[in-house]
């Protein structure tokens, strides 16, 4: 583990940018050729980011399941116009600031439960909790309850492969079937393409078919070929462009598994979570949780009071069984806020991978947006301006939950914002929480969107 203290280069392009159980591999894992007919948007399942998403929170039902947070363009109408008044100067002044934002925005935006944290270069944090992680057992979010993290989990997935490559264990412009050759996929596909989502591989959560099947059977235990199953035709040829694809993750997952001769669980306990001090943070199901979890809810509209259908399937796997493990390396992490600001001042600011490794993760965003990807894409890495500073990191969402966590290089600040719910976009809430302590610049023509 290394504990570099210089912090590592940023692009000058500014672009914005979840394992299984241990799986022997079987000759009749496989990747179809033949797409199927297009299917409704899927009500539980991934679905690729947008760079243009309403801010207004829409009704879960048009999400699907196990979606990544959208980027969303705030609109004056639906976020709150913040008050011109003097930015916090001390550490009381500004945990203040943040905690009265903090709850202003729940109920702004009628959320059962949020949980955040931020830390500063100083050494300083904030870690605030509002609401409720069991609406029905009137039981409160602590700073210890966990969140489903939902595509956040790409992170580590990501950081996991490159630890591998440092290892010199696999080289990322190798073909996918040099460590599975057991696996039916096209060939020409390589490791980088899997982490920057150029591979062309179908998105097996993109079909309201396994919707069906997921809601069907909530404690069900699914494996790598039971999702495998319903991925279709391809979107192009392996390099040709970039969609978002959680089968490209599902399959990393596979792939570090066999090539670090361990499950990913154990994997990532011994590389991140325990070398990191990332306490509640765990690989569902393998792993018991280490604290409290939180319910997650959807809505049937976007009214604030509206009551919220618990999701839960009764299990301590969040939301359910089912949506996790048929995740895999895509999303099956469960954290904390505190942990996820921790997570992220380590891999971006340094102290995971050696800084050529993680410039190369983050240059890669210029591939895809050159490939004009809807959102630009490094390897498993987004990079995005929040109110034109450059920032890191992945937003995730599954079925009753929504997150995001970011790195601000500049400013030396990470933020993550976890909630219960999975119809209000939580990069607003971390947007409105940076502003009540870092304020609002002023408009720069040059600066591309705002997230």
């Amino acid at each position: 583990m290394r504990r570099a203290a210089r912090r590592p280069l940023v692009v000058l392009a500014l672009v914005v940018v979840a394992g299984s159980a241990w799986i022997a591999l079987a000759p009749g894992l496989t990747l179809p050729v033949g797409r199927t007919a297009a299917a409704a948007p899927a009500a539980i399942s991934s679905s690729s980011p947008s760079p243009a998403t309403s801010v207004s929170p829409s009704p879960s039902a048009s999400a699907p399941v196990g979606s990544p947070t959208p980027v969303a363009t705030p609109t004056p109408a639906a976020t709150p116009t913040p008050t011109p008044t003097p930015l916090p100067v001390t550490i009381e002044e500004r945990r203040a600031a943040l905690s009265a934002a903090l709850l202003r925005l729940r109920a702004t935006y009628g959320i059962p439960g949020i949980s955040a944290a931020m830390t500063f270069p100083d050494g300083s944090s904030w870690i605030a909790r509002a609401g409720f992680a069991d609406i029905a057992a009137h039981r409160v979010v602590t700073t210890s309850t966990a969140f489903a993290a939902g595509s956040i989990s790409k992170t580590f997935i990501s950081a996991l492969v490159m630890s591998l490559a440092e290892e010199g264990k696999l080289s990322l412009d190798a073909p996918v079937k040099t460590y599975l050759p057991k696996l039916i996929i096209n060939p020409a596909i390589t490791v980088r393409q899997l982490l920057d989502h150029t591979s062309g591989l179908d998105d097996f959560f993109s079909h309201s078919t396994i919707d069906t099947a997921l809601l069907a059977h909530p404690r069900r235990v699914w494996s790598p070929a039971d999702s495998l199953r319903y991925v279709a035709k391809p979107y192009f040829k392996p390099g040709a462009g970039w969609h978002y694809s959680n089968t490209n993750y599902l399959v990393l997952g596979m792939l570090a598994e066999a090539v670090g001769r361990a499950p990913l669980a154990t994997q990532l306990r011994h590389r991140f979570f325990e070398p990191l001090g990332l306490s509640h943070t765990i690989y569902q199901r393998v792993e018991r949780p280490r604290g409290p979890v939180a319910h997650g809810y959807r809505f049937s509209g976007s009214n604030p009071r509206l009551k919220g259908v618990d999701v839960s399937d009764g299990t301590a796997v969040i939301p359910f069984t089912s949506v996790v493990t048929a995740s895999g390396g895509a999303g099956s992490i469960a954290t904390t806020a505190s942990d996820l600001v921790r997570w992220a001042r380590a891999l971006y600011g340094g102290a995971v991978l050696r800084p050529e490794t993680l410039a190369t993760m983050v240059d890669d965003a210029a591939v895809t947006t050159a490939l004009k990807s809807s959102v630009p894409y490094g390897l498993g890495v987004q990079v995005v301006t929040i109110d034109g500073r450059p920032a890191m990191g992945h937003s995730g969402r599954l079925l009753g939950f929504r997150a995001v966590m970011r790195w601000l290089p500049d400013e030396g600040i990470a933020v993550a914002v976890m909630t219960n719910q999975s119809r209000t976009d939580p990069n607003l809430l971390v947007r409105d929480l940076l502003r009540s302590v870092l304020g609002v610049p002023p408009p720069c023509p040059e600066c591309p969107p705002q997230p």
